[in-house]
């Protein structure tokens, strides 16, 4: 059985206390407070809830943990219990990656003792019968190594670190016949210490991108040799290898710099999350933003900063000019775009010496979105929603090294933090964070278990003038039952006024609760 425990916000109460199967958070803004109702799911015999992954209709989260596979129903947003586990005692086996393999299977691949080892699963009955394949070089061997997968077609994609030493692969999985699965050819300045992050289809191009990290080169980058380089790297969905140069090896590898910065100075440069927001249906999948916090590695306190790329710059990008390393010089030249995907022999000679593009890929903007000098953010979720006038507002979640979650909303003006709640009672690493908007709440993996949080708290907000300076989108004032709601549909009569909090006009009386400052109360 799992156990509940409730959680505070900064600046509030930090005492824990078991309170059955519910969990709640006394949860403060800077404009009042009221109950936060948040769920954790935690039991003494699960560690490491590595990577999460929901169902389709978002109402089944399966984890993967340390030597155990879960499928927790999060369908009530006061409970999170238990369905079905898989277990393993004592093989020390992470699960790495967990993916839908199609629409009725999981792929769970885990680290297995420094031998990775993949089962395919049915998603509705753990406990049936698996499918297990061998997943060398396609797995992570080690627990301590970030990684990513993308699964398209039942074929697995993913970017790595395998073996004992920790060699890099960008590989291509459990296709319809070996020639098929491809790796990355092991040639110098083409994967330079890597940190990989995150990847994406980008169906509408037939290519996968893949964000990460590495150690810049005096001449590629122009940087010292010890400065960390964000990039973004794409291979083809269509590729099959070369005919005689690059078998079984990627002929479309390119990769691109990544550059979060304002202005002259780069303090911004390493990657440590990004995620995909998709366009509405009515427009081109060209205007795909990815949104990535990034910190600075000459910091080791906070100092964060949000920048967000397009699709069309990222395409711009690979689209362009390459420069070309010779390995005997052991310099770069400006060399054409060699074409990328093609079984020509003279052109793939040429592409194994061609992929990083001339141009990086800057922010859209040309300018940070968001930037902290005192916290230093770990993972982040985003989401776009509508006020209560029909307006669109981008919504960024935040995590922090040491446990607090920050909501961002994006005005014209500028960010405006919203809310500060406290997630985890001391500091660890964070796992992974998963947003669910059909539910409204992010899903939270840690150490100490699965978290759940509610994207919005409009019931915090006892009068209106609260509910208005809180300036969420999520939120707005009802005169009519005289309470903060939720704003369900455009246009409702609800009163809000996200980009500046004028209560003035919103409210036609202020209550003598109108906030001034925090407060700050805890249930004894």
């Amino acid at each position: 059985m799992g156990e509940e425990k409730s959680v505070c916000v900064k600046y509030m109460c930090q005492s824990l206390r078991n309170v059955g199967v519910k969990v709640y958070l006394v949860a403060f803004s800077s404009t009042g407070s009221s109950e936060r109702l948040l769920g954790i799911y935690h039991s003494s015999t699960v560690k490491n809830t590595n990577t999460l992954l929901l169902s389709t209709d978002a109402d089944t989260l399966f984890v993967g943990a340390q030597d155990a596979l879960l499928s927790l129903d999060v369908s009530q947003s006061d409970s999170i219990t238990l369905k079905d586990k898989v277990r393993k005692i004592d093989c020390g086996n992470f699960i790495s990656i967990l993916q839908f393999f199609n629409s009725t299977h999981l792929y769970v691949c885990g680290t297995n003792a420094y031998k990775p080892q993949a089962l395919i699963i049915p998603a509705s009955s753990l406990s049936a019968s698996r499918d297990t394949k061998d997943a060398k070089n396609c797995c992570p061997s080690s627990s301590t190594q970030r990684n990513t997968a993308t699964i398209v077609g039942e074929r697995l994609y993913t970017a790595t670190k395998v073996g004992y030493f920790g060699d890099k692969v960008i590989s291509r999985c459990h296709s319809r016949g070996t020639r098929n699965n491809l790796e990355l050819q092991n040639v110098p300045k083409l994967l330079q210490e890597p940190e990989f992050i995150s990847s994406t289809l980008v169906a509408s191009e037939g290519k996968i991108l893949l964000f990460f990290t590495e150690v810049g080169d005096l001449t590629g980058d122009l940087f010292l040799n010890s400065f960390i380089v964000s990039r973004v790297a794409q291979v083809c969905t269509d590729d099959n290898g070369g005919s005689l140069t690059l078998q079984k090896r990627w002929t479309s590898f390119a990769k691109s710099q990544l550059v979060c910065q304002q202005g002259d100075k780069l303090q911004f440069n390493k990657l440590q999350d990004i995620v995909k927001l998709s366009p509405t249906n009515e427009e081109s999948p060209d205007n795909t933003l990815f949104y990535g916090v990034f910190t600075s590695q000459w910091s080791s306190s906070g100092l964060s900063a949000v920048c967000a790329f397009s699709l069309t710059d990222i395409k711009a990008a690979f689209s362009g000019d390459y420069k070309t390393f010779d390995l005997n010089g052991n310099y770069w030249t400006r060399q054409p775009n060699c074409g990328l995907f093609n079984d020509n022999d003279r052109v793939l000679n040429i592409v194994k010496k061609s992929f990083l593009t001339e141009k990086a890929v800057r922010p859209v903007g040309k300018k940070l979105i968001f930037s902290s000098k005192e916290e230093r953010y770990r993972r982040l979720a985003v989401q776009r929603t509508q006020a209560a006038n029909g307006h669109s507002y981008t919504i960024l979640y935040l995590l922090t090294e040491s446990g607090f979650l920050h909501k961002v909303v994006l005005l014209a003006k500028g960010p405006h933090i919203i809310e500060e709640i406290q997630i985890f009672k001391q500091s660890q690493t964070v796992k992974n964070i998963l947003l669910s908007t059909s539910k409204g709440v992010l899903f939270i993996g840690s150490s100490e278990g699965v978290f759940r949080v509610p994207v919005s708290n409009c019931s915090a907000y006892p009068n209106c003038a609260e509910c208005v300076l809180a300036r969420d989108p999520f939120c707005g004032w009802d005169s009519e039952t005289r309470a903060c709601a939720t704003v369900s549909r455009m246009g409702s009569n609800l009163r809000q006024d996200v980009e500046s909090g004028n209560v003035n006009e919103q409210c036609t009386e202020l209550n003598n609760t109108a906030a001034t400052g925090k407060h700050v109360f805890c249930d004894p």
